[in-house]
């Protein structure tokens, strides 16, 4: 099989989820409705944050980025797909495909830093709520953000520069939806080594190391709402946890699933259909959870659709 450098060249082809043509309309009409309710819903969550004093809180400041960063995570692989499915085109660009690979870790990572200080938020909130206001103010909020925004883009642009270094061979089909750098790198003839070595090392630091944390968070937060004395202060400590770690558990649960089942299976095509619950379902259900599950959120949202309603 030949190889080379396809910097100045082809193009990989997106195989997707489906070679049936008949499918096509389908999942183009599915994905369609999964995106708009998606951005609408994330879009919804941030303006009622905004719109409602009563919400700028930390809890809600990393909400709205959180609610931000599923739009463009989801932005970043969605939109290709439905384009290629309208065209009947599989194709996508050497450039187009490594910034995709590019964004898709970005914003990956961002989620996953996102996360990890809202549980710090909560455990702050519930173990020290007299310190809270003084621990948890807003230049630290906004350095926080910055924080895992660098650490996200920087992880990112190493894993998209050393993709730069390979030669792939003749055959260039992903079976995906997406570009993803583990199919990515499994269409390279040239030694992946190191870029195995990073994969596995940076995922262990900023997947398990932020994961443990949480635990452990969750763990102090437990053992302190127990210590409460009433049942209402017990449920309302509670309440204000259960969203974040419904959506915790489904970025984590999702995200190692489609790693465990791309090991335990040599079918690419049945890792891409567990993607998608990690890179659009999660998204799109975030808003429904977070809204559903707070009582300030339902009513910031009725005041900001009610103002809506009004200038019709």
């Amino acid at each position: 099989m030949k190889s080379g450098n396809l910097s100045d060249a082809a193009e990989f082809l997106l195989l997707g989820l489906s070679d049936d043509p008949e499918l096509q309309p389908l999942l183009f009409c599915l994905f369609l409705s999964l995106y708009l309710v998606t951005v609408l819903g994330n879009l919804l969550i941030i303006v009622a944050i905004i719109s409602d004093s009563r919400l700028h809180t930390p809890m809600y400041f990393f909400l709205s980025n959180l609610s931000l960063v599923d739009i463009c995570f989801t932005s970043t692989t969605v939109p290709k797909m439905l384009l290629n499915i309208q065209t009947q085109s599989r194709a996508i660009s050497y450039t187009g495909c490594l910034t995709q690979v590019c964004f898709v870790l970005t914003f990956a990572g961002l989620e996953n830093g996102i996360l990890i200080m809202m549980a710090y938020d909560r455990f702050v909130a519930i173990c020290h709520p007299l310190r809270y206001n003084i621990i948890m103010n807003p230049r630290l909020c906004g350095l926080l953000v910055l924080l895992a925004f660098l650490i996200s883009v920087l992880d990112a642009l190493l894993h998209t520069l050393m993709a730069l270094r390979l030669s792939f061979c003749t055959d260039l089909r992903i079976l995906h939806f997406f570009c993803e750098l583990a199919h990515i790198l499994k269409l390279a003839c040239s030694n992946i080594f190191i870029n195995n070595v990073l994969v596995y090392l940076v995922t262990s630091l900023l997947g398990v190391v932020p994961l443990s944390g949480i635990i452990f968070s969750y763990t102090r937060i437990v053992s302190s709402i127990l210590k409460i004395p009433t049942a209402g202060g017990k449920y309302k400590a509670f309440s204000t946890c259960g969203s974040h770690l419904i959506v915790v558990s489904l970025f984590y649960g999702t995200g190692f699933g489609v790693y465990l089942s791309s090991a335990a299976t040599h079918s690419s095509r049945k890792s891409a259909i567990v993607s998608v619950i990690y890179t659009v379902v999660t998204p799109m259900m975030n808003p429904f959870i977070y809204s559903l599950r707070n009582k300030d959120m339902i009513g910031a949202l009725s005041k900001l659709i009610s103002r809506i309603s009004s200038f019709h």
